[in-house]
């Protein structure tokens, strides 16, 4: 009898949960990718992006908007207009949350940040997050190491993260 009572229970929850859901999560159509940037603790204070360096994110924000463009069929935002916001509040990796209000202002449903942070020479870390733009909740990320300083090496961790952890699963409001 319990038993039965508890099936019940699950299953009127999941009956609720469904028609909950569509209502619950929107299509999320528009992406506002902002460019992936460096976390390098190793640099001085004061130190830019090396020319090398920024290139590199220049090729891993590519990949990310292709793959995002290409294989979740979602619409990329350009970010552009808000460059001088994200140059004063970021980097967007530590902002609290600023990235969401920014990709809201530009008409977006999800907004997308990245950072690569710099171990050493050889070695760096690169973490991806999908957000909701209206609430700034996280709904995917992932992150890898990598222990090579190349173009190539940098590309194939982009995609790696795309393909085994951004979208592993259907995006919410995507099927």
């Amino acid at each position: 009898m319990r038993l039965t009572s508890l099936r019940a229970a699950i299953a009127c929850s999941f009956v609720a949960l469904s028609a909950a859901l569509p209502g619950a999560v929107s299509a999320a159509e528009k992406a506002a990718v902002f460019p992936v940037e460096l976390f390098d603790p190793g640099a001085s204070y004061g130190t830019r992006t090396r020319p090398v360096d920024a290139r590199k994110l220049t090729l891993v924000t590519d990949e990310l908007r292709n793959a995002l463009r290409d294989r979740a069929g979602l619409e990329i935002v350009d970010t552009a207009s808000k460059a001088d916001v994200v140059a004063k509040e970021g980097p967007l990796y530590k902002c609290n949350g600023c990235a969401a209000d920014i990709a809201k202002s530009l008409g977006a449903d999800l907004v997308v940040t990245g950072y690569v942070e710099k171990g050493s020479g050889q070695i760096f870390n690169l973490s991806v997050t999908i957000a909701e733009a209206d609430t700034g909740k996280a709904v995917r990320g992932g992150q890898v190491t990598i222990r090579a300083d190349t173009d190539d090496t940098w590309a194939h961790a982009m995609r790696w993260v795309v393909k085994n952890r951004l979208l592993a699963e259907p995006l919410p409001g995507k099927s």
